[in-house]
């Protein structure tokens, strides 16, 4: 009888390791979102070491030097690993390895295993897997003896330990047959697009930093009883939910994964097909959280990261959340953005604004109907009711009186059957 092998879920006590290349980088601020990533994971910080030189040491991420320092802080407070804040090289992770005789984990190995443990959708998992095998394939040499140590850790949960013992021909057939499948979820995608098209509703993608309140936004707009929680990733799999304004107009809300600085281009290209409900949306909501002294570096990677999907050319509306942290609105400025308002998506500050200026968005892609509807074309006032915003609607001796905004796709049409 086959014997279980039992996964303990042990916490990491790990040292954090940055290398800062120029005087005024944000090194120190990555290091920082370094140590939330890690607490997201489960792992305790037990220390942080920052090296400041003119570029990452090829061959051991650091310098010689502080290799040392690192062994002795390891020996000092007990760590079981290393977390180093850049995507290292098969060399850099043999080399540290073998010189630390620790575990050697590097920021695109943290980032992925938080998305192991948050994805919950079949799409998510597949995206997920997909994203660890292209990484764990090209390091299968430099993984070392991290391959036979089995533990509880960070970096062993979704594919699991198994998939670390696979062969490169093994990992490129399931890295074919997952491609196969989110092909799949692909075109499901498209066909719920071409769907939503014929049905005129517009759509918005809420996007932001990890973090900002996109999820908290959502809950309020639509009551969508998404997962909130003040962690990096709190959500992973997208989730699309419909908006009702007061005009009776209809919108479709989708909330996305979160951005973060140095975002594994790994996940970028596995989370194509997710991220792509941003590049399909009508419209932006850029969602900040104000009350983070980094935002506007935060802001930046965003708008970087859109660009690099080839996300541009979109109406933004800006969103300044957590205005209720801040003992005052603070006027920040986005270049970049159409339109700017201050919300707490927690407390419902600016909701009621923010929902006036969608009516306004909604109603520029339409265009105004006025005019008597003969008897006969009596089913077109049903398709005003359903896909325009009506204003008014009279019986009349020779036909229905509609005033409305609808759709410029069904304008052209509608006008039509009025002069029939």
């Amino acid at each position: 009888m086959a014997q279980i092998l039992q996964l303990d879920e042990i916490q990491e006590r790990v040292v954090l390791v940055g290398v800062s290349q120029q005087e005024g980088d944000d090194a120190k601020d990555s290091l920082d979102e370094l140590a939330e990533l890690a607490q997201t994971a489960g792992a305790q910080v037990v220390g942080t070491v920052l090296q400041s030189r003119e570029s990452i040491h090829p061959g051991t991420y650091v310098g010689t030097g502080k290799l040392l320092e690192i062994r002795q802080l390891l020996s000092e407070t007990d760590a079981t690993g290393i977390i180093c804040d850049d995507e290292l090289s098969p060399a850099q992770l043999r080399n540290m390895e073998d010189e630390l005789e620790c575990k050697i984990m590097d920021r695109t190995l943290l980032i992925l295993d938080i998305f192991a443990a948050r994805a919950s959708t079949s799409e998510g998992k597949i995206q997920v897997e997909l994203a660890q095998l292209r990484y764990r394939m090209s390091r299968l040499s430099g993984l070392g003896k991290a391959l036979s140590r089995l533990g509880g850790g960070i970096g062993t949960r979704g594919p699991g330990e198994k998939k670390l013992e696979m062969d490169r021909r093994l990992i490129k057939s399931r890295i074919s047959h997952l491609k196969q499948e989110l092909a799949q979820v692909r075109q499901h995608r498209e066909v719920a697009r071409s769907q939503r098209s014929r049905s005129h509703t517009k759509s918005a993608a809420i996007v932001g930093y990890t973090n900002a309140g996109k999820s908290t936004l959502l809950n309020c707009l639509t009551d969508a009883d998404v997962l909130e929680e003040d962690k990096l990733f709190a959500t992973l799999d997208p989730t699309t939910r419909i908006l009702k304004l007061d005009s009776g107009q209809e919108l479709l809300l989708t909330d996305t994964v979160g951005f973060i600085r140095k975002l594994p281009h790994h996940l970028i290209e596995a989370f194509k097909s997710t991220l792509e409900e941003a590049k399909y949306a009508d419209f932006i909501l850029h969602v900040v959280d104000a009350s983070n002294p980094q935002r506007e570096k935060q802001m930046h990677i965003v708008y970087e990261t859109l660009q690099s999907l080839g996300i541009s050319g979109k109406k933004v509306i800006t969103l300044w959340n957590k205005q209720d942290k801040l003992s005052e609105p603070e006027r920040i400025h986005d270049a970049r953005a159409d339109r700017a308002l201050w919300i707490s998506a927690k407390s419902g500050y600016g909701i009621d604004e923010l929902k006036g200026i969608l009516e306004e968005t909604l109603r520029e892609d339409k265009r105004l109907l006025e005019g008597v509807f003969p008897y006969s074309e009596g089913g077109q006032v049903s398709l005003v009711r359903k896909f325009g915003e009506l204003l008014e609607e009279e019986y009349q001796e020779d036909g229905i009186y509609v005033k409305a905004f609808v759709p410029r796709e069904l304008y052209h049409n509608l006008q039509i059957k009025m002069e029939a």
